[in-house]
């Protein structure tokens, strides 16, 4: 399909609410789920929430890349919102199920993640259809800016919510949210021009599905910086009790507002002078950022780590997914993505049971399990130090 010589379509308008919508429906519901899950008599259980939802969205990225590139973008996106959707409404059952409220939580965990295994890899290909290949960074930079209001309106909203209107409130606002997400796709034009209808046999799956040599490096980068999300996430509640701050969503406000401008900023840096400077810049900002967190001992020094982590991801996330649509072909870009955001599920769901399993609910042991975490993003810098030949050559 023919391009137009601008992002900013009503067609990106479009994609940019709907995705704005889908983070915060999910993403309002982390700070409160560990206390969920404690009355719930499952306080050892708080380092599953993020690892299973991840499992379930790794596993899943296979299926979205090959029915993206199959069946179309719009409708592998509107599945994704439609899982948001069922999910918020079964939250407030768990505590009145017959079975184990705490089995019944976490095999709900686990299908809420099918979300985001499908809903990023639909709307990224749809991005990299409609832009231009010389504005790819930018375009990402963007669409990631609207996820990341949606992530810091939603935590910040969905603590108030809580608070004044109790847990039922939170959960049925993550649905609505949901819905709106996908009214907004119904309205979108399918961008994949040969399309076949769903059939089951589209669901086998073959090695060839699952994983794409060519984006090797930024989805080993993903993974290794994906770490500090998964620990940030799984403990930054904690944290926010252990220091005293109010509300919980607070740290992920402050996170994801320190990441609007940088977002954009650093796409257009990226197709300028090249993807991986910028990450190397970013990945340090991560260790740092785990090394204030690890220090922090008051509310003033844990906000703080949290623009730092929040600038470093705003320029990491964009120049990683425009790095992986560079090195990918154009009939498997939706393969490609899925095997940069398997990384990212795998980056992040290791980095929460690690960093869950070090903290042991012992307020003590957070310095250690941020230390620990910081490891991972240095090994990153490193291998970003490596000659750019060896890396294509890698990929291949």
């Amino acid at each position: 399909m023919e391009k137009p010589s601008t992002i900013y379509t009503f067609a990106f308008f479009l994609l940019c609410l709907s995705s704005f919508l889908f983070y915060a429906s999910f993403n309002m519901l982390i700070p409160e789920l560990p206390d969920y899950l404690t009355s719930l008599g499952g306080a050892d259980y708080k380092g599953y929430i993020i690892s299973l939802f991840t499992i379930t969205a790794g596993l899943s990225r296979p299926f979205s890349g090959r029915l993206t590139d199959k069946v179309g973008r719009v409708p592998v996106m509107a599945f994704g919102s439609i899982i948001c959707f069922i999910c918020g409404f079964i939250y407030p059952m768990l505590s009145l199920a017959a079975v184990n409220a705490i089995t019944a939580f976490l095999v709900l965990r686990l299908v809420h993640g099918f979300s985001t295994g499908f809903k990023p890899t639909g709307t990224s290909a749809y991005v990299a259809d409609i832009v231009p290949d010389d504005r790819r960074g930018e375009a990402m930079g963007v669409l990631g800016l609207s996820g990341s209001v949606g992530m810091a309106f939603g935590p910040a909203l969905g603590s108030w919510l809580t608070a004044g209107l109790g847990l039922n409130a939170l959960f049925y606002t993550s649905s609505i949210l949901a819905l709106l997400s996908i009214g907004i796709l119904l309205n979108m034009k399918e961008t994949l021009v040969e399309r076949v209808p769903f059939r089951w046999n589209l669901l086998r799956i073959s090695r060839r599905d699952i994983f794409e040599p060519r984006v090797i490096p930024p989805s080993l980068v993903t993974f290794l910086n994906s770490f500090s999300f998964g620990a940030v996430i799984t403990l930054a509640p904690d944290f926010s009790q252990a220091l005293g701050v109010g509300n919980k969503g607070l740290f992920f406000a402050v996170f994801t507002i320190s990441s609007l401008a940088i977002r954009f900023m650093a796409g257009k840096v990226s197709d300028r002078y090249g993807r991986r400077p910028v990450l190397r810049v970013a990945t340090v900002l991560i260790t740092v950022a785990m090394l204030a967190l690890a220090f922090s001992q008051s509310e003033t020094a844990f906000l703080l780590s949290g623009v730092i982590f929040g600038i470093a991801s705003g320029m990491y996330s964009p120049t990683a997914q425009a790095w992986t649509v560079d090195l990918s072909n154009a009939d498997n870009r939706g393969r490609a993505l899925a095997t940069m955001y398997i990384a990212l599920e795998a980056g992040i769901g290791l980095g929460a049971y690690l960093s869950a399993y070090l903290y042991n609910n012992e307020a003590s042991q957070f310095r250690t399990a941020f230390l620990v975490i910081a490891g991972f993003s240095t090994v990153c810098f490193l291998y970003l130090l490596k000659p750019a030949a060896r890396l294509v050559k890698e990929s291949c």
